[in-house]
Order: C-alpha cells, then sequence, then structure tokens
C-alpha cells in the first residue's frame, strides 16, 4: 500500500481517504497547507494510485476497511480526523465504527456509509460482467468519462490534470480495482457486502455529536443532495454543512480555494468530542 505521509510527524494526523476511479492524487491541492498544522496521511487503496494491483485479490469493502486499519496501526496514529470521499465514506467510517475511540472528528465529502437506492443505472450497467468489465478495464471508460462528468468548472481538468488522475490506470491489470470497486456496490439485498454497509450505518450514532464538516458539491448526479446529503444530516443533525453550488463529484477539484478556508477553521477549533452515546 503507498501512501503519503506529510507534515510534522508530532503533529495531529489528519487521513484522507479517497474513491473509486480517484487516488491520493485527488487532494493533492489540500495536503501543503493542511500539512503545516497537521500529520496529513493519505493511502491508495490496493489497486489503486501507486499501490500494487494484484489479479486475484478480494476488493471489497472489508478489506479496503481492514487495509486501512492496518496502516494506521502501522503509523500508530491517535486522535484522528478523517477527510472522506465517495468509496472513502464506507471505508473510513468502517474503520472508524471499529476504533470509535480513536476518531476525534470528521470532514465529509460526496460520499456515502449507509445504503440508499439512489443507484444511476448507468452504475448498473458498468457492474455487469461482460459489458462492463469490457468497458471499465478494456476502455477506460468509468475513470476516463469521470474527469468530465465528475467536474462543474471544466476548465480546471486541464491535460495534464486529466493524466494525472489516469497514470496509474494505463492498461487492463492497471484497472482492475477500478472495476472490483463497481462490483461492490450493494445494490441487492444479499450482496455481500450490503451486510458490512448495514453494520457500519448501525454504529453511526456513537460519532452524532462528533465535530463534523460536510462539504458537498450540489451537481453531484451519483450522490445526489436529495438521496445522499439528506442521508448525513438526518444521521448527524449537528454538523456543520456546506453545499457548494458551483461543483460536482470531484468537489475537490471543482472548489478547493473554498474548502480550504472553511477545513482550516473547522480543523483549528479547541475542545473534544463528547463522550460516545
Amino acid at each position: 500500500m503507498h501512501y503519503l505521509d506529510e507534515g510534522p510527524r508530532e503533529a495531529a494526523p489528519l487521513v484522507m481517504v479517497h474513491g473509486n476511479p480517484t487516488w491520493s492524487f485527488y487532494y493533492r491541492t489540500l495536503i501543503p497547507e493542511l500539512a503545516r498544522t497537521h500529520r496529513v496521511i493519505v493511502p491508495d487503496h490496493i489497486g489503486c494510485g501507486l499501490s500494487d494491483k494484484p489479479q486475484a485479490y478480494p476488493y471489497t469493502l472489508e478489506q479496503h476497511i481492514r487495509n486501512l486499519e492496518t496502516l494506521i496501526a502501522h503509523l500508530d496514529l491517535h486522535d484522528l480526523t478523517l477527510v472522506l470521499h465517495d468509496w472513502g465514506g464506507g471505508i473510513g467510517m468502517g474503520y472508524a465504527t471499529r476504533h470509535p475511540q480513536n476518531v476525534a472528528r470528521f470532514v465529509i465529502f460526496n460520499t456515502a456509509a449507509f445504503y440508499a437506492p439512489a443507484i444511476p443505472g448507468v452504475l448498473k450497467l458498468a457492474r455487469s460482467p461482460v459489458v462492463g468489465e469490457t468497458l471499465l478495464r478494456g476502455l477506460n471508460a468509468f475513470a476516463g468519462l469521470a474527469v468530465y462528468l465528475g467536474v462543474v468548472n471544466h476548465e480546471r481538468m486541464t491535460p495534464e490534470v486529466r493524466a494525472g488522475y489516469l497514470a496509474p490506470y494505463n492498461s487492463w491489470r492497471n484497472r482492475i480495482a477500478i472495476y472490483r470497486f463497481v462490483q461492490d456496490i450493494p445494490v441487492r439485498p444479499d450482496h455481500p457486502t450490503r451486510a458490512t454497509v448495514d453494520a457500519i450505518d448501525a454504529q453511526l450514532h456513537l460519532f452524532r455529536h462528533h465535530p463534523m464538516l460536510i462539504l458537498w458539491g450540489a451537481r453531484d448526479f451519483v450522490f445526489t443532495v436529495k438521496d445522499f446529503l439528506a442521508g448525513w444530516r438526518a444521521r448527524f443533525p449537528d454538523a456543520e454543512v456546506h453545499i457548494l453550488e458551483n461543483a460536482g463529484h470531484y468537489v475537490v477539484e471543482d472548489a478547493h480555494e473554498r474548502i480550504l478556508p472553511l477545513m482550516k477553521e473547522f480543523l483549528g477549533r479547541q475542545g473534544k468530542p463528547v463522550s460516545l452515546v
């Protein structure tokens, strides 16, 4: 597992967890400034970014949670702030619900850690064993389209930035995790990962009174305001929420200059979360 480790080693740790089909590159506009005051850890999930891409591997939510557990234990990190986007929501909250005393606060981008039935048809197609695999692994359609569909401010997706997003996914073999993540979406009640998601959701109440900053790209057609932001608000009514109107799924790409001041102010506040309930 490849990971970035930036900032003072003695500083409070900030663990930033990416989704699919991105990698630690997604957080590049936030890391330098945040690393002035925090130890910033940004892993690439196995199969993603600069991490190994084994072909025979259980690319499941459960496994990704275990990998994050292993990394955090290896680095001996405590009193974490988790920064979560896309699949990072399930992975990071999976870690949090298993180690609740080790997590101090949360920054939530467009993501989920609970089941919602609002799955776009294009994702259902992408899950198919023949068409989906051909599109995602053969043509790199998922990552290739995401650099266009995931943003609102297209001028930010320069050729160099697009190349950065796509660089780790340059072959059939190197795109295995992109396809496996899509296959792992628990669209049916009997999907094995549905039980993992439901177990996480059942424990989210542990963090109801923890500091939480939600920064949401309003023009995300997958993680919509109506279905997913509403789910976060229902579970965390005390969270500080900012809806970024001119931003899409890649909200950090669209709005990093608006996000950074909000994150710095949030992270700079004094005080600890109240006891778990």
